[in-house]
């Protein structure tokens, strides 16, 4: 039998998910295995390295179970990126990984955020990165610092387990912040500053490279072939990018998850505010990502908090917000004069203020819960466009198509409303386990089940829907963005102040 299935593993922030792929990018079998999350103070966020393991392997063991394993052909690993664990001497964790949304290193920012280390690392200031963090505990935590014999992103953590051996992709190494992107290297004064050599991290590779073969009593535990080819990863954004199909310019993913994250792809190395860049998953290619923090978290928050909705007390087959959408789709557009700021999570590019909130402009009377619903979907509509246009400066080609995942790409609604107010084509995934699915492409041309990760892409992806700009809906939504982008940069010193002032 050929091997023409792979197995993509997506270890994300709350759980590892393993599934099974064939050639044309159909899902055989899935198994999810949760694990927990510390937040043991306000801004803090640490898990237990061990768990990404023991998730892993439980799921990589579940999905193989139900398919004919001789016909797997190889492994690749996405995750969770930013994300590190301190490991000693010996290759154990000694202490809770820090993780992408802990935003503890503030001060350290402060002082350490440079144009210079924007410049090597394509990487704005701001807490999410590694980098900070390590300096944090060199502050904070010398003891830890001194007793590090290697620091370790989510792959390389899970590929030496697999492996035996310390190797990383760049693609999954350069979000930690000590990458020089124009080389795909270790900046050797980005971890001198933190006391670390380059000998302490893992051997970086390209993506959809073959990293090693899994060891006979690992293969045996996990129930797969002897000799099965580990495949380099990339983090969750790029494969998600990948997994979309979007391999060229012209074309950027568009997750409408918790946060919205979206990327465009660029031949090129720049930097700037508007973007942060990171290694796409085709090797020596960028990946130029935006991100608003609050997407269908300002969603749930307005339906939890508001909306008063109780779809099961009145025996209805529906979600509370598919009721809100309902009633939101019979407004014209601007929710008859109100918008909405969707900063509920502060504002990330291309302002990376975290004193900036949330604003509602334009309450009357006459507004209700379907307003403010509309109001929301709009919003984060509105913020994508300022972003996409930012991003596009520097493109070699404007983006004409975006392609949807993520819970929100399930409302049609939702993307009708992006679509008009960012006057590009919305096309909606086949597949919603996307990110994953680009783990599958990186393996499958690994091993030449495709010829090459472009082909990959292009044999295993696919869209269920389309949505295609109205003109008259789009003109009134111009008019309305003309008032929208002025609301951050006219109330961006109130927020200051708030923030000073708030006890």
């Amino acid at each position: 039998m050929p091997n023409d299935y792979v197995i993509g593993v997506d270890c994300s922030t709350t759980a590892s998910k393993s599934v099974v792929w064939n050639a044309r990018g159909e899902a055989l079998s899935a198994d999810r295995r949760t694990f927990e999350l510390s937040q043991p103070r306000p801004g803090w966020g640490e898990q237990n390295a061990e768990d990404w393991w023991t998730a892993t392997a439980a799921s990589v063991r579940r999905a193989v179970q139900t398919v004919d394993t001789s016909r797997i052909g190889a492994l690749c690993i996405t995750h969770q990126r930013e994300t590190f664990v301190p490991l000693d001497e010996s290759g154990h964790p000694f202490r809770p990984a820090m993780l992408w949304l802990d935003t503890r290193a503030t001060e350290e920012v402060e002082k350490y955020g440079t144009d210079e280390v924007h410049r090597i690392t394509g990487k704005p200031a701001n807490p999410t990165p590694a980098w900070y963090k390590l300096l944090w505990l060199a502050a904070h935590e010398p003891d830890t610092m001194s007793r590090i014999g290697r620091v370790v992103d989510v792959h390389g953590f899970l590929v030496q387990r697999l492996t035996g051996q310390w190797v990383t992709s760049w693609a999954s190494a350069d979000p930690l912040g000590v990458v020089d992107m124009a080389t795909f290297d270790y900046d050797d004064g980005l971890l001198s500053a933190v006391g670390l050599e380059r000998g302490q991290l893992s051997e970086l590779r390209a993506p959809g490279s073959v990293l090693g073969v899994i060891r006979d009593e690992v293969a045996a535990q996990l129930g797969l072939p002897a000799g099965l080819p580990v495949v380099s990863g990339a983090g969750d954004g790029q494969c998600a990018q990948l997994g979309t199909g979007v391999t060229s310019p012209g074309r950027a993913y568009l997750n409408l998850g918790t946060g919205i994250v979206s990327g465009t792809f660029d031949e090129r190395y720049s930097y700037g505010r508007e973007y942060r860049t990171l290694s796409a998953a085709v090797p020596g290619a960028y990946t130029l990502e935006t991100f608003i923090g609050g997407g269908t978290y300002n969603l749930n928050w307005f339906v939890e908090k508001f909306s008063g909705v109780d779809t099961r007390a009145l025996g209805l087959d529906l979600t509370p917000e598919q009721v809100l959408e309902t009633a939101a789709a019979r407004l014209p557009p601007g929710a008859e004069g109100l918008l909405a700021l969707p900063y509920w999570a502060g504002a990330l590019t291309p302002y990376w203020d975290h004193n900036a909130r949330g604003v509602l402009l334009g309450l009357t009377g006459v507004h209700g819960k379907s307003h403010v619903y509309r109001a929301l979907l709009e919003g984060i509509a509105f913020e994508q466009r300022l972003l996409t246009n930012g991003a596009e400066k520097v493109l070699a080609e404007p983006v004409t198509d975006l392609v949807a995942l993520g819970g929100g790409s399930r409302s049609p609604v939702w993307c009708q409303i992006i679509a008009d107010v960012m006057q590009r084509r919305v096309s909606v995934v086949r597949e919603p386990e996307s990110t994953c699915l680009g783990a599958g492409m990186l393996a499958a041309a690994a091993v030449g089940i495709h010829e090459s990760i472009p082909a990959a892409a292009v044999a295993m992806s696919g869209a269920s829907a389309s949505f295609e700009p109205e003109p008259v809906t789009a003109a009134a939504y111009d008019r309305l963005y003309d008032v929208y982008r002025d609301i951050y940069p006219s109330t961006r010193a109130l927020f200051a102040r708030l923030a000073e002032a708030t006890p």
